[in-house]
């Protein structure tokens, strides 16, 4: 990993950097800067191999708990439920009261929840530790770029390390369902991670340097709430609906859900000192970033979240060759990612955004006609096309959601990113799911259903982007702002 951390390109154009105030703390030399690189993108990948562990083990895992059908999507939305109701109240919170605090409890409490996981005997103990498990990840993921933003100052600094940052983001995709399939039970998979997870943490207190925003300030608590409220209603709306839209829990869910986010604007209004400045809300960057994120959540992972479990249904394949097969995808998600700091001043971040989804579009109409044909064969061209878009996308993500704000709100930024990626992989999941076995003709013709409306969703994704920051009378607002920052509140 320290190869990768330490190459630079000379070749790449530095991205520009938002203008704001200097956060009031010293400077982190060059040997603690890469420390604080190799710490935060192990442990990304480390959070990343806990999220997908279920992605190949879905069957033995179900078959262990005794999980109905209805209710295994629940065993792969738990943890993005977690990650999306506490990533912005997490953001939040490390910007003002210390990026390394939460890092380091985050990750400690990701160790433990895992060791959790490891040890449940049935469905809902599984689901609330795989809960309990988003909810660390969301302290880990979003101070991580809070830290790397303050670690490294520079606009080519913080482009080499949210790139590699990213590509971590892929490593962990890549390595978790081999290592899943190789080992002899799902159990052991959790308990190497929260090992490994548990040893992250402890280097993690020695080698990290504290930062956090200038503004202080108490916590948004009612803002908290109120999200966090909101966003578990429409997720658990969205796993339900699966079962039928039209049931009155179902419905109940989502009005509670528009009500407590209409509850929550009111509070960010109100507050000295909010989760996320609402002012961002114009600003098209933070739009695109916001954008990019949702979109991948619902077109990306949440087709590849499901699609293993239908090769091992549908093909009779073991976990450890859905494994290998899905690594040609994941891993050239991470060597794409590592290399696309090379598109710095040649691509615009927005571009390299629409250019992923109209790869995974392109990748994912590919596959189409696969499964019915019984051949893992005809998938390979697909997968190497949805591999790079996907590559494209992790490691533009990243690097537009500390560009869309201040840098001393960059763990609020990524927070709202990653909120929004994580609602949309639980609503991927579950229309994945619900499509995919719920379309007459069987789970092969639903499965190609399912990934015509993924292909859909990431034009749409791609048009969404390039609209968010293109062509029109915005643009060159937008440019504005990329190089001077927002103007709300710091």
């Amino acid at each position: 990993m320290s190869r990768f951390i330490e190459r630079t390109d000379a070749r790449a154009e530095p991205a520009p950097a938002p203008s704001v105030e200097a956060e009031p703390v010293a400077p982190v030399a060059p040997v603690r800067a890469r420390a604080t690189l190799a710490v935060t993108s192990a442990a990304t990948a480390l959070a990343l191999m806990t999220y997908t562990a279920p992605a190949v083990t879905l069957v033995d895992t179900a078959a262990a708990l005794h999980t109905a059908p209805s209710a295994q999507a629940w065993l792969l939305n738990g943890t993005p439920l977690g990650l999306a109701a506490a990533l912005l109240v997490a953001g939040s919170l490390a910007d003002d009261h210390g990026r390394r605090r939460l890092f380091v409890s985050g990750t400690l409490a990701l160790a433990l929840t895992t060791l959790l996981g490891a040890l449940a005997t049935t469905t809902w103990q599984f689901t609330l530790a795989r809960v309990a498990q988003g909810a660390s990840s969301a302290a880990l993921l979003a101070s991580s770029l809070g830290l790397l933003v303050h670690a490294f100052p520079t606009p080519r600094g913080r482009l080499h390390a949210t790139g590699v940052w990213g590509a971590f983001v892929s490593a962990g995709i890549a390595v978790s369902p081999v290592l899943s399939g190789a080992l002899p039970g799902w159990r052991l998979v959790y308990v190497l991670l929260g090992a490994a997870t548990l040893l992250i943490a402890a280097v993690a207190s020695r080698v990290l340097t504290e930062s956090r925003s200038p503004r202080g300030g108490r916590p948004d608590l009612p803002g908290a709430a109120a999200f966090g409220a909101a966003t578990v209603a429409l997720i658990a709306a969205l796993t339900l609906g699966r079962d039928g839209w039209l049931r009155a829990p179902v419905g109940l869910l989502l009005l509670a859900s528009l009500i407590l986010l209409g509850l929550f604007v009111l509070v960010e209004r109100r507050v000295a000192t909010p989760m996320i400045d609402l002012s961002l809300l114009r600003n098209p960057a933070f739009l695109a970033s916001s954008t990019g994120g949702l979109v991948t959540g619902l077109a990306v992972i949440g087709l590849f979240s499901f699609l293993p479990t239908v090769l091992q249904k549908s093909l009779g394949m073991s976990p450890m060759a859905t494994a290998w097969l899905f690594l040609l995808w994941s891993g050239l998600s991470f060597v794409v990612a590592l290399q696309a700091r090379r598109l710095a001043g040649r691509v615009p971040t927005r571009v390299q955004l629409a250019l992923g989804f109209a790869l995974h579009a392109a990748g994912v109409l590919t596959l189409l006609g696969a499964v019915d044909a019984g051949s893992w064969h005809r998938m390979l061209p697909g997968l190497v096309l949805a591999g790079i878009g996907s590559g494209l996308l992790n490691a533009a993500l990243p690097l537009l959601a500390v560009e869309s704000v201040p840098a001393a709100r960059a763990a609020m930024g990524s927070g709202a990113q990653q909120t929004l990626r994580y609602v949309g992989s639980c609503a991927g999941v579950a229309l994945t799911i619900a499509i995919a076995t719920g379309t007459g003709g069987g789970l092969a013709h639903g499965t190609d259903v399912a990934m015509a409306v993924s292909a859909g969703l990431a034009i749409l994704g791609a048009v969404g982007v390039l609209g968010a920051l293109g062509g029109t009378p915005a643009a060159a607002a937008a440019r504005n702002l990329a190089t001077t920052g927002p103007r709300g509140r710091n």
